[in-house]
């Protein structure tokens, strides 16, 4: 026989296995390695503003508005029905500065105006604890119709108390 014959005959070579798993390995800690990346913000993170920035781009805190606060006497209000009800409020108004004194001139009208929708407003209501948002609205609107229009931004509870 011929050495062609020979080599024909010879059986093939396995690849070797050894490729296989350092292919494995590789893939894993590259796949590992991208994943920590990722999860720690190296890469593909949002510029941070936020934590630390200094310099030009650090940013600026915005300005607080121009406001004032008028404290209105608190009301004792005695609730029509069967029973003996008492209702304790206290609020304050956030009005802007500019308007802080024609305000505090208007704060008897404005006294009226709540004491008497507060005495009309009915007794299941102001124990409905989701009513609060309504009650306020309408508290802040009567406000406002009494002081004119861009006097007051806000109807503050502070005490709102049903014995």
């Amino acid at each position: 026989m011929t050495d062609a014959t020979a080599e024909a005959e010879e059986p093939p070579k396995k690849k070797s296995k050894l490729m296989l798993v350092i292919g494995l390995v590789l893939m894993l800690l590259l796949g590992g390695g991208g994943f920590y990346a990722v999860y720690s913000g190296l890469i593909l993170a949002p510029p941070d503003t936020a934590h630390g920035a200094t310099g030009p781009e650090a940013p600026t805190p915005e300005a607080l508005p121009d406001i004032a606060y008028v404290a209105l006497e608190p009301l004792a209000i005695t609730l029509s029905g069967a029973s003996a009800r008492h209702l304790r409020f206290a609020a304050e108004l956030e009005v802007p500065s500019a308007y802080q004194h024609d305000v505090e001139l208007l704060k008897p009208r404005v006294m009226d105006v709540l004491n008497g929708y507060l005495r009309a407003v009915d007794v299941s209501l102001l124990e409905d604890p989701s009513a609060m948002m309504r009650l306020r609205a309408q508290m802040l609107r009567r406000v406002q119709l009494v002081t004119g229009d861009g006097r007051v931004r806000d109807l503050l509870v502070i005490e709102f108390v049903l014995n």
